[in-house]
């Protein structure tokens, strides 16, 4: 085929004029879309404020289902951001796909500190913060203990507090948590090493940590995407309501950071990223040491696989040093903030996130609401066979509680330490209290506390 040239200029100025019309017709509507992303809603899922300390508002969710599960979910934000990236809008909304499946849902706000507040560190977020709003969610559902869901540092948080607290928390999941750093391949935690990086030098000069700073840290580490690429993409995409809407509440999320408590920063930064306290057991907050092993929870990973933020590394160890033996992950091919807000994950991970949580909080067969659906000739059977078997089986009954290995949760193992300090019987294991029980069979105190609980 031979190659004509003035074919070809005709097809060079028509796609000239095309282009010219295309960015004629844009010039238009700029201005237009301009004024829709100034004034975009983001968090329109109803809430009430019912608790409010210092900064911090308690949001209450309204129920969007008939049956609710009783036992509540306490989501945990990071410190920076705000949290209705969580809600961005009704169908990316995290919070909503929890109240569909029937799930009563709080979270808690931090709103942004003052420079008052910058000698806040990790002991009086974890220890005064979070524990009483756990408080509070408890005693409005009136519930023992509750579900957790921390997110990105929120996550981080929300294992400590499980840690110090774990008869308070019925399921801990972990949103893209930051858990172990030891070369793990993630760029902050590069930046971030104590080889190259004081954080008490941006503190001395700040009191708290800017918005604007932290934001362009996380900008540079996709400099191309985060200050060229994305604006090509809206260009393109300026006639597409829907993708304008989703630009715009993104763009507003990432420009309304709050600042960061410079002693809690600090703290963060050499405890966690720098010196890995928290997976290595060695974290102490105000002295109280956060051991992971008591955290005996089910517990739910929620980890994405293209996380530069947090990558899988920084998270999966953390199942091998917990106290639980029901550990569940879900790894899926999504970003740090893809894990809150792309169409794929509310299509594809939410679902099982919200029946793990309703399966872990499904009433147990010999609660009280379980008893009063059986019928009432069954429970009067078994209740005759009960007073009959002890009657049989006095003598044996007897002899078996003198052993240790009676109680349930004690094996050979246990057993053999326990018997090595004198404690034999059941009466020696009652002599004794949690933590010098944990000490001697060498587990964690709430191990410990379950054995005494049957006693």
């Amino acid at each position: 085929m031979s190659f004509n040239p003035l074919a070809a200029a005709l097809d060079a100025q028509t796609a000239t004029i095309d282009a010219m019309a295309d960015a004629t017709r844009k010039a238009s509507i700029a201005p237009e879309r301009a004024a829709e992303m100034e004034t975009i809603e983001v968090g329109m899922t109803p809430a009430d404020v019912v608790h409010e300390e210092n900064k911090l508002e308690l949001l209450h969710y309204e129920s969007m289902t008939d049956e609710q599960n009783e036992v509540p979910i306490l989501i945990v934000y990071a410190l920076i951001n705000k949290p209705y990236i969580l809600d961005l809008q009704p169908d990316r909304s995290v919070v909503r796909r929890l109240l569909e499946a029937g799930h009563d849902v709080y979270l808690i706000d931090w709103n942004e500190p003052s420079r008052l507040d910058q000698h806040l560190g990790l002991h009086d977020y974890v220890n005064r913060y979070i524990d009483n709003c756990v408080g509070a969610v408890a005693e409005r559902s009136d519930q023992e203990s509750i579900n957790l869901l921390g997110y990105c540092m929120g996550g981080t948080m929300s294992a400590m507090y499980a840690a110090l607290n774990p008869e308070k928390i019925n399921a801990l999941g972990l949103m893209a948590a930051g858990l172990c750093f030891d070369r793990t391949g993630g760029v902050l935690e590069q930046w971030g090493s104590d080889e190259h990086y004081d954080p008490q030098d941006v503190v001395d000069t700040f009191g708290n940590v800017p918005a604007e700073y932290l934001d362009t840290g996380f900008a540079l580490m996709d400099p191309v995407d985060n200050y060229v690429s994305k604006y090509i993409t809206l260009y393109e995409n300026l006639d597409n309501d829907a993708f304008v809407g989703n630009f715009s509440r993104m763009e507003r999320w990432l420009d309304e950071g709050i600042d960061l408590a410079g002693q809690a920063y600090v703290e963060f930064l050499e405890k966690i990223y720098q010196n890995n306290e928290l997976y290595r057991n060695e974290l102490e907050l105000s002295g109280e040491r956060v051991d992971v092993g008591d955290i005996d929870m089910p517990i739910l990973q929620i980890i994405g696989e293209y996380d530069h933020l947090i990558p899988p590394e920084a998270s999966k160890p953390f199942n091998e040093v917990v106290g639980s033996d029901d550990v569940t992950t879900i790894e899926y091919p999504t970003g740090h903030i893809g894990m809150s807000v792309s169409s794929s994950t509310h299509e594809d991970v939410w679902p099982e996130v919200c029946e793990w949580f309703w399966a872990q909080s499904e009433p147990d067969e010999d609660t009280e609401e379980g008893a009063a659906a059986e019928d009432v000739s069954d429970i009067q059977d078994a209740a005759a066979e009960q007073v009959q078997a002890r009657e049989d089986d006095a003598t044996d009954a007897a002899e078996a509680a003198a052993d240790v290995k009676t109680v349930d949760g004690i094996g050979p193992t246990f057993a053999e330490r326990l018997r090595a300090a004198g404690v034999e019987t059941v009466d020696d294991l009652a002599g004794h209290d949690a933590a010098e029980l944990a000490d001697i069979a060498e587990t964690n105190e709430s191990r410990a506390r379950q054995w005494l609980d049957q006693l």
